[in-house]
């Protein structure tokens, strides 16, 4: 990370203050959770003292501190902080802008002041504690950890910096002028003082003369930062870069936000609300400790910077601040899950944000693209979790389908182009689009002209049996039960049909009973147009997708017997048909059957249970024909 190519080395220092305000947000919190705690919260502040001769930086603060094992676990060990995995990524990054964004994926946070820094010091007590830590490395892969019994409650971590140099955009960070600077253009908004000492503090008769007896004054710490809530100032007052950095300290993230969300309600209960969608999608998207990102506050006061009450499971990729007037300032998380007036914040929120991806949808397709590209697979998580809001969230999902090879469609897209007289949604679900093209179950609808929806994330197999309409028609599976797709004219053959199932009972019958340990039933297909076979569920059955995936999550399921459909043209079926009906005894053809079964399997992509023996059998068979 040392030698990285980030451009915007400025942003260490606001990586550094917002690790120092969320010390002082904390310490807050713990004091009033905690009436014993021993801590001094009367002067809550950040302190940036800058040493032009030694070069060096220090910021410092005064809230919760860190214990040796906090320390040890958040800070030595690099692992803990992503910069390993980091550093495996960039060296494995070929393209160099996308080796800078890498930087922010990490969290790597307090690690950014090696970027400026020849040697950091870190020195910090945990509030309540007498014992203090000192930290120092050079950021070469070692550090010294020591005892440090002068540390003052908080943190204080000095810079030793590196000279300046512009080529490289390594700037003079030993000058005030660029310190203040950043802090400006960075962390203008934190909710504490930011506190340094004057520029150019005018030297008064009295102060001349005691500087001449060696009693010289040290100047009265100023503060820089305006310490203006976003949230709470009027929207034609914030500009955008000034949301982008607000987002930047709490999600620190390097990019700026896809969009901006504010909302502000007033009546029986007050809040206000600044929330964030991300350009991208977090490294803990799916990792089991993920945390969601919305920070509550009572009143400008932190509560808490992971408030799970406010924001469902499916949107954990949202950031941002809820600042409630009405709540208690002791509240736990416990209480928060029933709180009326969480639930009820938790609702208009949830109806914004989805409202705003739709807004979104229909404004700007390439920012949609990127939305759903990124969030698209965890959003449909909410159709399951989320009754109350599951048509909304079907408004605002696309999916891959057979209309088009490159571009998504709505569920209203898809219904805007039904054909005539058709009734359902068709789908299938599969592990690729080009596996679920290649089925022979797409035979009869490509061929017919029938649009089917391609879904190939593993949630679709979930969601697609616990949503059954979308505007009065039917989610239908063409995997599953049977489909008819004739046109009227095709029903008039009717008798055809009829006859030809007769001509093929005695087959079906004895195949059913042949390939019993496999199948439940074997039958005539109206979706096959060229392959033999195809195997199909029954309408309610479970796929064999969602059996893995039940059986990885370590649920035992029983066999599922599904069904074996036959194509009545092909020249393999009609064949057989003949054939059983010369020699019934011939035990050549149960073999022809097993191997019938076996291809229809391999078809979609399943497995064998003895792929050594359908590879004799298969080999056999090509020999006959040598």
């Amino acid at each position: 990370m040392i030698h990285s190519i980030y451009s915007n080395k400025d942003v260490f220092l606001r990586e550094l203050i917002s690790n120092a305000s969320d010390a002082l947000d904390r310490l807050r919190l713990e004091s009033l959770r905690d009436g014993n705690l021993q801590a001094d919260t009367s002067d809550l502040h950040i302190a940036i003292e800058v040493d032009k001769e030694s070069r060096t930086l220090t910021v410092r603060d005064n809230g919760i501190g860190m214990s040796h094992d906090g320390v040890v676990e958040l800070i030595g060990t690099i692992a803990n902080s992503g910069t390993a995995t980091f550093l495996k990524e960039l060296r494995e990054s070929k393209d160099a802008a996308a080796s800078a964004d890498l930087i922010g994926q990490f969290g790597v946070g307090f690690y950014s002041s090696f970027m400026v820094a020849d040697e950091v010091t870190l020195l910090t007590r945990h509030a309540g504690e007498s014992q203090g830590t000192r930290w120092v490395s050079s950021g070469e892969g070692t550090y010294t950890l020591e005892p440090a019994d002068d540390a003052p409650q908080g943190t204080s971590v000095t810079l030793k910096l590196k000279p300046e140099d512009t080529e490289d955009h390594l700037y003079d960070y030993a000058s005030p002028w660029k310190i203040r600077e950043i802090i400006k253009q960075h962390s203008d908004f934190i909710t504490w003082p930011i506190r340094m000492a004057p520029t150019q503090a005018p030297v008064t008769t009295d102060e001349a003369d005691e500087a001449e007896q060696g009693e010289e004054k040290a100047p009265e710490l100023e503060t820089v930062n305006s310490m203006k809530a976003l949230w709470a100032r009027p929207k034609d007052e914030v500009t955008d870069e000034e949301y982008h950095e607000f987002y930047k300290h709490i999600s620190h993230d390097w990019v700026d936000p896809l969009e901006t969300i504010r909302m502000q309600a007033e009546g029986t209960f007050e809040y206000q609300s600044l929330l964030f969608i991300p350009a991208r999608a977090p490294q803990d998207l799916y990792m089991q400790d993920r945390k969601r990102g919305v920070q509550l506050y009572v009143k400008r006061v932190f509560i808490m910077d992971d408030c799970e009450a406010l924001m469902p499971e499916y949107l954990r990729f949202v950031k941002g601040v809820v600042d409630a007037a009405d709540l208690s300032l002791n509240v736990s998380r416990e209480t928060l899950q029933q709180d009326r007036q969480i639930q009820l914040m938790r609702r208009r929120l949830v109806k914004k944000v989805l409202s705003t991806v739709k807004d979104i949808m229909s404004s700007d397709a390439e920012r949609y693209a990127t939305f759903w590209t990124e969030f698209g697979r965890v959003l449909k998580e909410g159709l399951l979790s989320d009754l109350e809001n599951r048509e909304a969230i079907l408004e605002v999902c696309s999916f891959a389908s057979t209309h088009d090879a490159e571009q998504p469609t709505t569920l209203r897209g898809y219904t805007e182009r039904m054909k005539d007289g058709q009734e359902h949604i068709y789908y299938m679900t599969g592990e690729s689009r080009s596996i679920v093209e290649s089925s022979p179950h797409m035979e009869a609808f490509r061929d017919k002209g029938f649009e089917v929806l391609l879904l190939t994330d593993p949630i679709d197999e979930l969601w697609v049996d616990a949503v059954p309409e979308f505007e009065g028609k039917q989610l239908r599976s063409i995997a599953k039960g049977q489909v008819d797709l004739d046109s009227q004219d095709e029903k008039e053959a009717e008798a055809e049909r009829e006859q030809r199932q007769k001509d093929f009972a005695e087959l079906l019958s004895w195949m059913t009973t042949a390939l019993s340990e496999q199948v439940k039933e074997v039958r005539l297909s109206t979706r096959l147009t060229t392959s033999p076979a195809c195997i199909v569920g029954d309408t309610f059955d479970v796929t064999p997708a969602l059996e893995n995936i039940y059986r990885s999550m370590g649920q035992n399921l029983p066999q599922i017997k599904r069904i074996l459909e036959l194509n009545p043209t092909h020249p393999l079926v009609s064949g057989l048909r003949k054939a059983h009906g010369e020699r019934k005894d011939d035990s050549g053809l149960a073999e022809t059957a097993e191997l019938l079964y076996s291809m229809a399997l391999l078809a979609e992509g399943g497995e064998l249970s003895d792929p050594s023996r359908f590879i004799k059998l298969v080999a056999e068979r090509v020999q006959q024909t040598l």
